[in-house]
């Protein structure tokens, strides 16, 4: 007996806000089958608003939130999605109107917002199918970059050893001014280094917009690996072309051209703390992680 089930998923990140619609196919004797139905990303960029002295969402970006959401609305209606979970991260988190803002988007889309911490926010995302990469003896650092937070979570013969969040989001360190940004870093290669010492073999496993463009830009093999030396000469290759070079001839879109610099600096220096030589991406983020928490009612 074959019984499919249709969710929605929306991330309000610091970046982009994304709606995932997901078929899990469910079959007699097996595992469930995630299947993605559609996926749509609208860069409103609220994280460039909060993460400067204002600290807060503008009337503009709340229009297109609630513009945006009831765009998302109809398309999970035209899908006949059953049940759906919209959760918010670090730019909704620190707007000092970000409970006012959740509130009205209720009171004119009849959307709920969930905002979320960063501890939840990982534990959401490492609900994924990431038991295929993590089993066996070898270690995993998990490293998600977000527009205004980085999640990074220690794997070590299967099972979870140490996370926590950081305030060094893409768009966070571009708004930052470059004290505060090498403040960020001298604390994370701390934790990473104290948390990676007593580990062998360890690998990262990257999660974002950013890491799935590199690695498309890669042209690897679903499954393969990016090496460090590889991701160092892509991040100087990036470097070097201008904002407008990296839109016109590497056919960025603008919201990802500026952003994509400071991620791939983020991966690279977790990989040199943690003496990784290789990253995996395997294409997951929290939108994949709250489909799979409402298939299993833990949302």
């Amino acid at each position: 007996m074959l019984e499919i089930k249709k969710y929605g998923a929306i991330d309000i990140g610091s970046n982009a806000i994304r709606l995932l619609i997901s078929n899990v196919i469910i079959s007699k004797d097996k595992e469930p089958k995630f299947k993605k139905s559609s996926l749509v990303r609208v860069p409103i960029r609220l994280g460039a608003e909060v993460f400067v002295a204002q600290r807060m969402i503008s009337e503009d970006s709340i229009q297109r939130l609630i513009d945006a959401l009831n765009a998302f609305k109809l398309l999970m209606k035209t899908h006949h999605v059953e049940r759906f979970k919209a959760c918010a991260t670090s730019a909704m988190r620190e707007a000092h109107n970000g409970e006012e803002v959740v509130q009205e988007i209720f009171q004119k889309t009849g959307i709920q917002i969930d905002i979320i911490g960063g501890k939840e926010e990982a534990a959401i995302i490492s609900s994924t199918d990431l038991n295929e990469l993590i089993e066996g003896d070898s270690s995993y650092l998990y490293v998600d970059v977000g527009g205004g937070s980085t999640e990074f979570t220690l794997f070590s013969k299967g099972k979870i050893i140490n996370s926590k969040s950081f305030k060094m989001g893409t768009v966070r360190l571009i708004n930052n001014k470059k004290l505060v940004n090498k403040e960020i870093f001298a604390d994370v290669e701390k934790w990473i280094k104290k948390n990676t010492k007593d580990l062998k073999r360890i690998s990262l496993i990257g999660s974002g917009g950013n890491i799935n463009k590199l690695f498309k830009m890669s042209g690897r093999t679903e499954g393969k690996p990016i090496s460090y030396i590889y991701l160092s000469a892509q991040y100087q290759f990036l470097k070097r072309m201008s904002f407008e070079e990296r839109v016109s001839e590497l056919s960025l879109n603008p919201d990802r051209a500026d952003v994509i610099i400071p991620a791939t600096k983020i991966y690279l220096s977790a990989m040199k703390w943690s003496n990784a030589r290789k990253i995996y991406v395997p294409k997951i983020g929290l939108v994949d992680g709250i489909i799979k928490s409402l298939h299993l009612n833990k949302l």
